[in-house]
């Protein structure tokens, strides 16, 4: 064995050494700012009017939510928003009864339908895709301020034929399909609002 061989072997056991190092470092460094925890099991202390404390879980906020969905234009009573209304209470309080209200939703709907397909040869759609945009905004019942804003939105695709009832019927399931991914947005983006406030 010569003596450059023998340099090259340290200097290489030196620089894997020097690597393994940084790779210990640097994952403790991302463990300690890592923050994981249960997001429904987490508890919080929240202090009534008269000074007694409680604790409260991300569920039990959740469930005590008040919703009210109404179109941009201010129907508020539609097939879709009741659907989206269900739904979301469905979410936020498990199938179960609801608690009495401390915080209160207010959804904005708005529905967008557009052409995405067409026949050959007659020019009529054959396809369409549904977008469902809502607004939301979390206020505190009492006091009516608001807590949280945002925004989701939706997109589902139906065809189009020459029967009108399967077209109705079409339509129906994607506006469906499409409140479901809303009302599950909204309420994961509500339980990390609340987790993120214990």
């Amino acid at each position: 064995m010569s003596l450059f061989d023998l340099k090259a072997k340290t200097a290489f056991a030196n620089r894997r050494a020097l690597l393994g190092g940084v790779a210990v470092v640097a994952s403790a460094l991302l463990l300690a700012g890592c923050q994981v925890r249960p997001l429904y099991g987490v508890k919080a202390v929240t202090l009534t009017a008269d000074g007694q404390e409680v604790e409260t879980s991300v569920q039990q906020q959740l469930a005590s939510i008040d919703v009210e969905v109404a179109d941009i234009g201010g129907e508020s009573l539609s097939r879709v928003n009741q659907f989206l209304r269900n739904e979301l209470l469905f979410n936020l309080r498990r199938g179960g009864d609801g608690l009495p209200t401390q915080y209160r939703i207010k959804i904005l709907v708005n529905k967008i339908e557009s052409e995405v397909g067409v026949e050959e040869l007659a020019d009529v759609p054959s396809a369409y895709n549904l977008t469902l945009n809502a607004s939301f905004i979390l206020s505190d019942a009492a006091n009516e301020k608001t807590l949280y804003t945002g925004r989701s939105f939706a997109s589902a695709s139906y065809d189009f034929s020459s029967q009108r009832f399967a077209n109705l019927r079409a339509e129906r399931d994607a506006e469906d399909r499409a409140a479901k991914v809303v009302a599950a947005d909204i309420q994961a983006r509500l339980a990390g609002y609340f987790a993120s406030q214990i």
